[in-house]
């Protein structure tokens, strides 16, 4: 299963985004959604995961407090509210599935699924 992320942008340190994921012909509603984001010479990391009943959320500590992540099966859409943002966020940001209900999630299963990040900027 192949997720688009969207709702990236350029803000300034402090400000919000919503970064929203989707995917068309795929109800998402079974699958565990993941956050990951890749900064300029980094490698990928877990940013957020939600599990397919909504009731249990995960969060890297560096975002613990400021990031949400939220999901509306109806919608067949993950959403992930970023608030605070600071400089260290900048990076562009995935979701993906490995098509199992729990987090976090299992790189090997999420394989080459990975769609098209969209980048947040993050200016001071």
């Amino acid at each position: 299963v192949q997720l688009q992320a969207s709702g990236g942008g350029l803000v300034q340190v402090g400000e919000s985004l919503r970064l929203s994921c989707a995917t068309s012909g795929s109800t998402l509603g079974t699958y565990a959604i993941g956050w990951f984001r890749q900064a300029p010479g980094k490698e990928r990391e877990a940013v957020s995961c939600i599990e397919s009943s909504g009731r249990t959320t995960r969060y890297a500590e560096s975002v613990k407090g400021r990031f949400t992540i939220s999901r509306d099966n109806a919608k067949n859409t993950v959403y992930l509210q970023m608030n605070n943002l600071k400089p260290e966020d900048t990076a562009v940001h995935y979701c993906a599935t490995d098509r199992t209900a729990v987090c976090w999630l299992d790189y090997e299963l999420i394989g080459d699924h990975w769609g098209q990040g969209t980048l947040v900027t993050v200016s001071s």
